[in-house]
């Protein structure tokens, strides 16, 4: 062999090692990202740190979606809804969820809508999930396939949440759920859950995709009885609403006169995406909640929206982090 054979052969064998060497990298970081998601090496959003005894909603910016954590004066939280799945909303949720001190985290997927539940996908993989409540209606898509398969991958306990369920913490806050009903559900919006939330003298009514007429159903049944929606100890008055949480993004065919009429909410938050398609919020929506003196908050406009409640009073802040 020639000394410039030799030569050749060292370029050659040093070419296939660094050929092998590129390889085994990304082999070994695409079987990294298999097991750690890379969101779970986001860095967390800079929230300020929870209160002794507060209790507070956070009305994240998911873009044309819901999401909103509640977060308990034990520390534990509700994820309800997760937004519509896209990278950026999914990036802004990750970093939100890792910036606040969490102990034990439940989801409550609200219904079968993509802008709801899709995120919730994201949150399985990064986050340590107790329990999910998965809506009454479900989807024949494949959003929702993968959303399953994540809750049986995670292998978290499920329930499904209906009129007079309740979750409720050792600091007496409680939610009680009024809608949907057991059984003889068909309309995937109005079968969407609401909560009526309680905490320190503070009312929330939570509503996700619900319509006037849902709304008009519910306020019959309040005709015939105040304590109708009353969960054993747990006592629900919507006439006591003090935050209202908008159905459906501000659509016109959801917070309906009627409705907002029995609430009087003070304040209300619209989960909404800046410009979107929908041209939510409806400007009758938003005429309606002016017309009973609701002071409104847009996550459209404020990005982030915190409640804090405590000592039988609230405050919100907008642009948080």
């Amino acid at each position: 062999m020639t000394r410039r054979d030799a030569e050749r052969r060292h370029v050659r064998t040093m070419r296939l090692m660094r050929t092998a060497l590129v390889m085994l990298v990304a082999c070994a970081v695409a079987l990294f990202f298999l097991i750690v998601p890379f969101r779970a090496l986001l860095p967390a959003d800079p929230i300020p740190p929870r209160g002794e005894g507060e209790m507070r909603l956070h009305f994240l910016s998911v873009g044309q979606g819901d999401a909103t954590v509640v977060e308990f004066p034990d520390g534990d939280a509700l994820l309800i809804d997760g937004g519509d799945g896209s990278f950026a909303a999914n990036d802004a949720l990750v970093r939100y969820l890792k910036g606040l001190d969490i102990s034990s985290l439940t989801l409550i997927a609200t219904h079968a809508d993509s802008d709801h539940f899709s995120g919730l996908t994201e949150v399985l993989r990064v986050f340590r999930v107790e329990k999910v409540y998965l809506p009454v209606i479900g989807a024949r898509t494949d959003g929702y396939a993968r959303f399953l398969a994540a809750v049986e991958r995670e292998a978290c306990e499920t329930d499904t949440l209906v009129r007079y369920d309740v979750i409720a913490r050792p600091s007496g806050a409680y939610a009680v759920c009024i809608s949907p009903h057991a059984v003889g559900e068909t309309d995937e919006n109005d079968a969407s859950v609401a909560l009526y939330l309680s905490y320190a003298g503070i009312n929330v009514m939570l509503c996700a995709d619900m319509s006037t007429t849902r709304e008009n159903a519910l306020l019959d049944e309040l005709s015939l009885y105040e304590g109708i929606f009353d969960s054993g100890a747990y006592r629900v008055r919507p006439e006591e609403t003090h935050l209202l949480k908008v159905s459906h993004h501000g659509s016109g065919n959801a917070t309906g006169a009627a409705w907002l009429a029995h609430l009087l909410p003070e304040a209300a938050i619209i989960s909404c995406g800046a410009g979107n398609s929908y041209r939510h919020p409806a400007e009758e929506t938003l005429a309606r909640l002016a017309a009973v003196g609701a002071e409104i908050y847009r996550t459209d406009e404020l990005g982030n929206i915190v409640v804090t409640i405590a000592d039988g009073g609230y405050t919100i802040n907008g642009g948080i982090p």
